[in-house]
């Protein structure tokens, strides 16, 4: 095997490790609240309660905002603390669907290897509840 195939071949492992995890179903939103201003309030809401407030589910992650992603979809990612270049652990993104004659909404989702574990339930209700304005850090 070549260097060229060996590479190809960890760049598909690396992109399905990332999409590791099951995606959350999308939370349809009918705001006004645009994508952008949608994950910002949910990562402004992540910094506050998970990091800010050192709880000891997050320790060992930080939070990357993508605002301007490549996707084009604004979201943030959760990365290990000891390697912000690793790969993703938790994808939130978020993106306007819908159409002018049905009403435009904001859609979310998250998906990653965290909501795998005991806190995957618990990510997707503060996601939730963050994306529909209320910033409490618990329910």
């Amino acid at each position: 095997m070549n260097l060229k195939s060996a590479l190809a071949i960890a760049f598909v492992a690396a992109l399905a490790a990332c999409q590791a995890g099951s995606p959350s179903d999308a939370l349809s939103l009918k705001t006004n609240t645009g994508a952008t201003e949608t994950v910002v309030a949910i990562a402004q809401a992540a910094q506050t309660c998970w990091f800010k407030s050192k709880d000891r589910a997050f320790t060992g992650f930080r939070l990357a905002n993508e605002v301007n992603s490549p996707s084009g979809r604004p979201r943030f990612l959760l990365v290990p603390k000891n390697n912000p270049a690793g790969l993703p652990l938790l994808v939130v993104q978020a993106e306007k669907k819908g159409s002018a004659a049905t009403g435009t909404y904001t859609a979310v989702q998250s998906f990653g290897p965290l909501l795998d574990t005991p806190n995957g339930a618990r990510i997707n209700a503060d996601v939730q509840r963050w994306a529909t304005g209320n910033s409490a850090c618990t329910a």
